[in-house]
């Protein structure tokens, strides 16, 4: 089959930019350029797609998602996990492995994988747990994680707190080249703390949980880095420290990438003041100068990637106390638009904004995958950067509706996803 995208602006970061057409055949890219209806051959079936107007930019690579499944089908399965990641525009989608059973093992990669496969959506890539059921204890067997398809491993949802133990996976994990994404946090400062530790917890009579319960654990990890030689990649990263940090370990020389959600950039700890758990995430939203600091990271790319945390949650366990409730926001759905409001303020170009969805989180999975070029899957999302519209989360894809952007009036929206050369969603 083939189709040709024309009439659109091409944006390939690093590649190509400009007016121009995409052609595909059999799933794959054939080409870009300027004008490819030359291209095709008069006896083939051609369909041909207008994109006037719009934005045609590789698909979407998200480093970081929770799809629930196994375990917590009643959140999100990974049948409308990936359809809501492909509303978002993205075609990728890494999924960590805090699933019931946890993913410390064959089977467990094995049937995600097979779930992806049946749903037919994004291209899925399981992270495997570091420590067998992820109790940073015992390390999980990492070479049959990687054997079985895993590109990365994680504990995500809760940190490595033994130092050794961390120090031993990074040793494993660099025998594989698997980079080692890590939840930062210290358990011992962040305590029983369900928001950002300051004014605003104290107004709110919140236990809070500091900056240093990040910091500390980022300084941690890019010592063990150093160490080891490890591939370390700071997941959530939200404070002005981290930031600070992770530019200083950059400029040693360490093997450090690091991703912020669109959250983070986004919102303060002033969204928390009317106890709305929609609002309650971890790390939690911090203050304006931690905000700042991030768009700093993101502009002078100390932070390489945008990735969404997606989180889902039913609606009776968001409805709970806010210190009751469990942390983390729908995020596929959002994560555009959020992420062309730093275009808007000058932060970033569009070009630099689609790189950061796209080729750089890529790069530092070392997924063949955010690109336009030749012979590569035909992954590819047309985008209108000007379209306004109002987040609404129960038009969403995603089995959950928590998210503190409901009612938003809010610019860039995802007009069609395809993927291996076949459309997956499109804007109705």
């Amino acid at each position: 089959m083939t189709i040709l995208i024309q009439g659109g602006t091409v944006i390939d970061p690093g590649r190509y930019h400009g007016r121009g057409s995409v052609l595909i055949r059999d799933g794959k890219i054939q080409a870009i350029g300027e004008d490819h209806s030359d291209s095709t051959q008069d006896s083939e079936p051609l369909t041909v797609i207008d994109a006037t107007g719009l934005v045609v930019a590789p698909g979407f690579v998200d480093l970081h998602a929770h799809l629930r499944e196994p375990g917590f089908e009643y959140k999100e399965t990974i049948a409308t996990g990936t359809a809501s990641a492909v509303a978002g525009g993205f075609t990728s989608v890494c999924c960590m492995p805090n699933t019931s059973p946890v993913n410390d093992n064959q089977a467990v990669t094995e049937f995600i994988l097979s779930r992806a496969k049946q749903a037919g959506k994004a291209h899925v890539f399981p992270i495997g747990a570091i420590t067998k059921g992820s109790e940073g204890l015992e390390l999980a067997e990492i070479g049959d994680l990687f054997a079985a398809g895993c590109v990365a491993i994680s504990d995500d949802g809760r940190p490595v707190m033994n130092s050794q133990v961390m120090r031993r996976a990074m040793e494993y994990a660099k025998a594989f080249d698997l980079p080692v994404v890590d939840h930062c946090e210290c358990l011992h400062l962040s305590d029983s703390g369900c928001m950002n530790e300051g004014l605003v917890s104290t107004e709110l009579g919140m236990p809070g949980i500091p900056n240093a319960a990040e910091d500390v654990m980022v300084a941690r990890n890019l010592a063990l880095a150093e160490l080891t030689g490890a591939r370390l990649h700071i997941a959530h990263l939200s404070t002005a420290g981290s930031v600070r940090l992770t530019r200083q370990a950059k400029a040693q020389g360490i093997a450090v990438t690091a991703e912020v959600c669109p959250h983070h950039f986004t919102l303060t700890d002033d969204a928390t003041r009317g106890f709305d758990a929609n609002a309650k995430m971890n790390p939690p939203l911090r203050t304006a100068a931690d905000v700042e600091a991030v768009k700093e990271g993101i502009s002078d790319g100390t932070i390489d990637t945008i990735a969404t945390d997606h989180a889902p949650h039913a609606p009776q366990e968001k409805q709970l106390e806010f210190d009751k409730a469990p942390f983390g926001i729908v995020g596929f759905e959002t994560a555009f638009p959020l992420t062309i409001a730093l275009v808007e303020e000058g932060v970033l170009s569009l070009e630099q904004a689609i790189e950061k969805l796209t080729s750089a989180p890529a790069k530092a999975f070392g997924l063949k995958k955010g690109t336009l070029a030749v012979g590569q899957d035909a992954d590819i999302v047309l985008l209108d950067p000007s379209c306004q519209w109002e987040v609404d989360p129960d038009r969403f894809y995603s089995k959950s509706r928590n998210t503190p952007f409901a009612g938003w009036r809010v610019k860039g929206k995802v007009m069609k996803t395809i993927v291996g050369g076949a459309v997956v969603y499109e804007c109705t």
